[in-house]
């Protein structure tokens, strides 16, 4: 759903079931104490196997909880198991309020506070810096928050038949994948989608149950503006005529727009006429940021809205200077930069949102910004574009982080480098390097982009020594 890659991280990468470990030990359910969480939220603690301590990551458990675990699997170095009962809850838990919380895996921590859930993540933020990096911030930044529901304006449901037991013929499913598997929940409702469009799912369902060619269809997306909202529907086969009209009925009735999605790419189907935008304002620039349905926006648009005024702060551009913004998309950062500085180079790997860039650029009268296609994990210092250095730099980069990408900046000699992530194991991979070749890790936070996930965003300001 989102443009960042990557493999989670997590405990070392799991091997299959060591052979040492019998059926039986995956089977117990020992009462544990929990210590503390892990980079990945998970309750650790720690219990006798065979006369040692084993390290076990438990779901759905938090720091000081006694709780009875059900143990899932077992391997040489540690086991994983879940919380089956909590014996002594903490302070910090809640009852989950959604009814889907148990099979869903979309909000994985509903159980947390959500106060406990961003200084969980601030915590997971500053560990990952001193184990990676051997560095502190000189200043921690408070977090960024905003509501914890309703916030989410990007999202997939799977769509699929199912033979359920009692059921003669397959039934159709429609939601998110269940914890750890790849099987769907049906869902009737969505506590972080905004409310008006979490109440049509039920109607969603039994549209696509009405259809004809169903079980062509696979996925359903919803990208949600602050002026419209669209659904992309992806279908295997072409959609008959009735059913065509059955999806239209339903657009209209409720004025969004409609894509629908094969091999070949996403067509508008409503409204006939007009750009096949959606949009959302960054007011504290005076913009407005035209989008695709399904280009890649940040999918929060209040924190992003917090995070770009953050950034430009942190950096700091001045009316005289040369900015460069790595990993630009449509231009979430680039064209706010260009309304402070005097020049902002916006270079991205995906030619489509360059081309996205330039057109929002025109949509809001900026001429000082050049939008370039390259590949950034090559040297492009000596690239045209990049001739004559820069001042001040922003990267955004995917959940791999931007190793090659901090290697090659540092020939410029930014005054300040301003580093946004979505993954704190590689931001603090790429802090050590940055350390290496002459910049101070000067103040560093989160902010919660996904509240009740295990995501980690965060943001980093880094200064020429």
């Amino acid at each position: 759903m989102i443009r960042k890659p990557g493999r989670r991280p997590g405990p070392p990468r799991r091997p299959g079931l060591a052979r040492s470990q019998s059926t039986q030990r995956t089977t117990q359910s020992p009462v544990v104490q929990i210590d503390k969480l892990s980079h990945e939220v998970r309750g650790i603690a720690r219990y006798p196997v065979d006369g040692k301590n084993k390290t076990l990551f438990v779901d759905n458990a938090l720091p000081g909880e006694e709780v009875k675990v059900k143990i899932t699997a077992s391997r040489a170095r540690f086991d994983e198991g879940i919380a089956s009962e909590i014996i002594q809850p903490s302070a910090d838990r809640r009852t989950p309020p959604c009814p889907h919380f148990e099979h869903c895996g979309g909000c994985a921590i509903q159980y947390m506070d959500p106060a406990a859930q961003i200084a969980a993540k601030q915590q997971i933020l500053l560990d990952q810096l001193q184990r990676f990096a051997h560095a502190t911030p000189e200043q921690v930044l408070p977090p960024l928050t905003g509501d914890n529901f309703g916030y989410r304006r990007r999202a997939r449901l799977g769509v699929r038949f199912v033979k359920q037991a009692g059921s003669r013929k397959p039934q159709l499913v429609l939601g998110f994948r269940e914890k750890r598997s790849n099987n769907l929940v049906d869902i009737t409702e969505c506590g972080v989608l905004p409310a008006d469009f979490s109440a049509q799912i039920p109607a969603l369902h039994q549209l696509v149950d009405s259809c004809t060619g169903r079980k062509q269809i696979s996925h359903i997306e919803v990208a949600i503006g602050d002026d419209a909202t669209a659904l992309v529907v992806r279908h295997l086969q072409p959609l008959s005529e009735e059913d065509r009209q059955r999806l239209l009925d339903y657009v209209k009735t409720r004025d969004y727009h409609l894509y629908l999605q094969d091999d070949s790419g996403a067509s508008t189907v409503w409204p006939e006429q007009g750009a096949e935008r959606l949009a959302y304002g960054l007011a504290d620039f005076g913009l407005t940021l035209q989008f695709h349905p399904q280009d890649f926006i940040q999918v929060n648009f209040d924190i992003n809205r917090q995070m770009v005024s953050r950034a430009i702060e942190l950096l700091d551009p001045q009316a005289d200077e040369r900015v460069l913004d790595l990993f630009c998309g449509l231009g979430n950062f680039t064209l706010p930069l260009a309304t402070r500085a005097a020049e902002v180079v916006g270079v991205e790997g995906a030619k489509v949102l360059t081309e996205r860039g330039r057109e929002n650029a025109a949509h809001n009268n900026l001429d000082n910004i050049h939008f370039q296609a390259a590949d950034l994990t090559a040297d492009f210092t000596r690239s045209p574009w990049a001739r004559g250095g820069f001042d001040k730099i922003l990267l955004d980069p995917p959940r791999t982080g931007a190793l090659e990408v901090v290697r090659n900046i540092a020939t410029f000699g930014a005054r300040r480098i301003v580093y946004v992530s979505c993954n704190p194991a590689t931001l603090a991979r790429d802090t050590a390097e940055l350390i290496q070749r002459g910049y101070r890790l000067s103040k560093a936070g989160v902010m919660d982009m996904f509240p009740h996930t295990t995501h980690v965003e965060s943001i980093a300001l880094f200064e020429k020594t």
